[in-house]
């Protein structure tokens, strides 16, 4: 069964940091590249915070 997004701003969140996702595992296969991986965990955690604030207004978390 897929997570159903308990609001349009989990949503939102939820969108934006599977592409992180996508991107760090894109970048993985290039060298050089552990700066820009480091700053997309960086947001992907803020992403992850902010939707932790969402669920707990929405009485999820």
């Amino acid at each position: 069964m897929p997570y159903e997004p308990g609001s349009p701003q989990c949503r939102v969140l939820i969108d934006c940091k599977g592409q992180i996702e996508a991107m760090l595992l894109a970048l993985g296969r290039i060298d050089n590249s552990q700066h820009i991986r480091d700053q997309l965990v960086s947001v992907h955690n803020q992403l992850e915070g902010l939707h932790a604030l969402y669920r707990k207004e929405i009485g999820l978390g």
